[in-house]
């Protein structure tokens, strides 16, 4: 992954930050994006400290005329975006009542316009290139509901289907686009919203006995972004534990 370029969204803390820090060790070049500049400030300082190479881009995922600069900016530099991160996100626990048109626009928005805007701006590049790798963040709660949040799950379903409509288009190009599903990560987002008691409450649910640590998932997106994975595309990988599993 010497030298390549990859976009990692939602990188200002957890998952995102520690998916920038993997694949800078890996020898990428990271640009970090967030709405949250002190955060993204730390993560490119944990990136530069480690000997990386880190660049930040401050803007809300929504924003398309803000992605399509930010892929100029890249283009400029480096000629193009190799690897795409869709990582930001954003979750609530609410029952269906609760779930305004603005709440309900904001959840798809992060979630799918920002990721297929961001997707979008990096295969001109990609297809010039004939590579590209494209990794999507969706959750296990997708693949299995939950009791709340409809409008995250969603969300979160509607990216399985573009990883695969792009895995079918863009696979000529040697281009592949897969999706990761988490199930339970400790990260300040869920900590946030369950406590520290609640998370070891849903810990005993998980046959492995425990959530996952935010750099366990970029270890998986690591291996999907490397050549190892070079014969994968349109797959959905669940680090979970065991909660969910489907498709066997």
């Amino acid at each position: 992954m010497t030298r390549k370029v990859a976009l990692v969204t939602g990188a200002a803390s957890g998952m995102g930050r520690t998916h920038a820090v993997r694949l800078a060790s890996d020898g990428a070049i990271v640009i970090v994006q967030d709405i949250d500049a002190a955060g993204l400030d730390e993560t490119a300082r944990i990136v530069a400290a480690a000997g990386g190479d880190a660049r930040t881009q401050v803007f809300d995922i929504t924003d398309v005329a803000a992605i399509d600069m930010m892929a100029c900016d890249v283009n400029r530099e480096f000629g193009g975006i190799d690897i795409v991160v869709n990582n930001a996100g954003i979750g609530v626990d609410r029952v269906i009542e609760d779930i305004d048109p603005a709440a309900f626009d904001r959840m798809i928005g992060v979630h799918v316009k920002g990721s297929f805007f961001c997707g979008r701006a990096a295969v001109p590049s990609m297809k010039k290139r004939r590579w590209g790798r494209i990794i999507n963040v969706s959750s296990r709660w997708a693949q299995a509901g939950h009791v709340m949040a409809s409008d995250y799950i969603a969300a979160k379903g509607a990216i399985l289907g573009l990883t695969k409509a792009w895995a079918k288009e863009l696979a000529p190009f040697g281009i592949t686009v897969n999706a990761i599903a988490p199930g339970g990560v400790w990260s300040r987002m869920v900590i946030e919203n369950l406590g520290e008691e609640g998370v070891r409450r849903e810990e005993r649910e998980v046959p492995l006995g425990r959530w996952a640590q935010p750099e366990e998932i970029s270890s998986t997106v690591s291996f999907l972004a490397s050549e190892r994975a070079s014969f994968i595309t349109g797959q959905v990988v669940s680090p979970n534990g065991g909660k969910t599993i489907v498709g066997i």
